[in-house]
């Protein structure tokens, strides 16, 4: 199993096309598959009035509206063409989550092969048509979702072309960051079994610990926000892995992944040297002499497995020793 690891750079470029390249940086040096951002237009996604979830309220100027908040945070087109050549150059994916019909539009046109649904689109009719008609790979993303809200969306998705061997569903909680107890990492696997589709997790929890779960428990995606510097201002932040972290996770998932193998239980050649070793085999218990019969009390199981196998022993025991043994001798027959 290879698991498709997407560094999530997001908006933790604070607008700057100098920081995003840096993210870009960080994810390629991590060893990361994917480096991905996020394309909106702020007058399209939310009006000026709209109040800050909390976790932004306290990562970001107080007295800002959601719109003065994600206004700051837009990558423009030349920015977009900037970011994907230099990923071609670094030789690393890049992937974008587009928030409305004209960033889906944008991303289209500029050849992204695979696109993100973010969580708050699930339930956008118009949105689900419109990236579905695309038949790109797609990642669907499902935080705040339940089943049935999910297997609405495949279908919308579905219907307007895409197949589904394209489409990835990640499960999610849009809490940043999520607490432990709210992760439900099983959930995945419900969403797998239900809908037959391939599944991986976006994680916002604090650390890697979920994400390394995840994959152990078959997630062939896992996204995870990362930043240059926790302490910098803007709304991720502080829910995001400093380049150290996403280092430590991507060694980690590669680790489990290794770890996996294949399922068929059988001696690795790792180990097949210390089988004879550990193993062990019948000896003689004391003197033995020629003719006399293997009894429980003269013979015993020991250290090394270089002789008969103790599962022979009730096939051995009643014989007759055909020579002389001496004490901790290998018996033969």
């Amino acid at each position: 199993m290879n698991t498709f690891i997407v560094a999530e750079a997001g908006v933790n470029h604070n607008g700057s096309l100098e920081i995003a390249k840096k993210l870009v940086d960080v994810a390629v040096d991590a060893g990361s598959d994917s480096v991905k951002f996020q394309t909106f237009k702020a007058e399209n996604i939310v009006t000026r009035y709209a109040q800050k979830a909390e976790y932004q309220k306290e990562t970001t100027a107080g007295n800002e509206t959601q719109f003065d908040m994600i206004t700051k945070l837009e990558l423009d087109i030349n920015a977009h063409k900037e970011l994907i050549n230099y990923c071609k150059i670094k030789e690393i994916t890049f992937l974008s989550t587009p928030f409305d019909l004209e960033s889906v539009e944008l991303l289209n046109n500029l050849g992204v092969e695979v696109l993100k649904i973010p969580s708050g689109e699930i339930t956008n009719l118009p949105f689900l048509e419109k990236i579905g008609g695309l038949k790109r790979r797609l990642i669907l993303s499902t935080g705040m979702a339940d089943l049935e809200e999910i297997g609405k969306a495949l279908s919308i998705l579905i219907g307007a072309g895409t197949p589904k061997d394209n489409i990835t569903v990640l499960h999610c909680n849009t809490e940043y960051p999520t607490p432990f107890e709210d992760v439900n990492l099983l959930a995945m696997n419900t969403i797998k079994e239900t809908y037959k589709v391939k599944v991986g997790y976006s994680d916002h929890t604090p650390g890697i610990e979920i994400s390394i779960a995840a994959v152990a428990l078959g997630a062939s995606v896992i996204e995870k926000h990362f930043t240059l510097d926790k302490d910098m201002e803007g709304p991720d932040h502080k829910a995001s892995l400093e380049p150290e972290e996403l280092n430590n996770m991507v060694r980690a998932i590669r680790n489990v992944e290794s770890g996996l193998g294949n399922g068929i239980k059988k001696p690795s050649m790792s180990e097949l040297k210390n089988k004879s070793i550990v193993r062990k085999s019948i000896v003689a218990a004391g003197k033995i002499k020629m003719e006399e019969k293997f009894s429980r009390e003269n013979i015993t199981c020991k250290r090394p497995g270089t002789g008969i196998s103790p599962m022979e022993w009730d096939n051995i025991i009643g014989k007759r020793a055909k020579r002389d043994f001496k004490e901790d001798e290998l018996i033969e027959i």
